[in-house]
């Protein structure tokens, strides 16, 4: 594990587009079939990274709270299944029923979703727009595994608040740091 902070796409940049196999339902899913029009979040995660296990219940609150006011939640783990497995899409699924997660769990075996969010690490938290323009990136709160800081997404909390007010986000919006996206090896 490497730590990494996630590469802050420009404000303003458009959602990449996507169809991804959700772990979950089985489904095929594009983000044209997820998105709000109010607000959507994206998540790149996985199952094993410390940073994720730690921040996993903050995200699954946030989410249960933010979805009754109308934003969406996308999670996707890009890493290399083959030489991480518990990252798997069948690991995915097993998580994803433990945890209660109350949002999609896509897979992008390719890791071209990654490449096309500019994600670094995990989690990368990304906040778009229902005109699907990012307002926000980074992270989720102050807190890490092992700081003492409290989860509390205050954060991710803020730009959404900001989003569904009608107000701008902030522009000052620190990195999220994690475990790198484990990358395929180039063959």
């Amino acid at each position: 594990m490497a730590l990494t902070a996630s590469k802050m796409l420009p404000l303003g940049t458009r959602a990449p587009d996507f169809r991804l196999p959700d772990t979950v339902s089985g489904r095929t899913l594009a983000l044209a079939d997820l998105k709000s029009e109010i607000a959507t979040v994206v998540m790149f995660i996985c199952n094993h990274c410390p940073y994720v296990k730690h921040v996993n219940p903050e995200l699954i609150r946030l989410a249960r709270d933010y979805q009754k006011r109308g934003v969406a939640f996308i999670a996707i783990s890009s890493n290399d299944a083959e030489r991480y497995p518990e990252d798997g899409p069948e690991q995915m699924r097993r998580v994803a029923a433990q945890l209660g997660y109350p949002f999609p769990y896509l897979y992008d075996e390719t890791q071209a979703v990654a490449r096309a969010y500019q994600a670094a690490c995990t989690p990368d938290l990304y906040v778009f727009n229902g005109q699907l323009e990012l307002v926000y990136r980074g992270r989720l709160d102050g807190s890490t595994p092992g700081n003492g800081v409290p989860l509390t997404g205050a954060d991710l909390r803020a730009a959404l608040d900001a989003v569904l007010a009608g107000r701008p986000v902030d522009p000052d919006q620190k990195p999220s740091m994690g475990c790198n996206i484990k990358w395929r090896e180039a063959a």
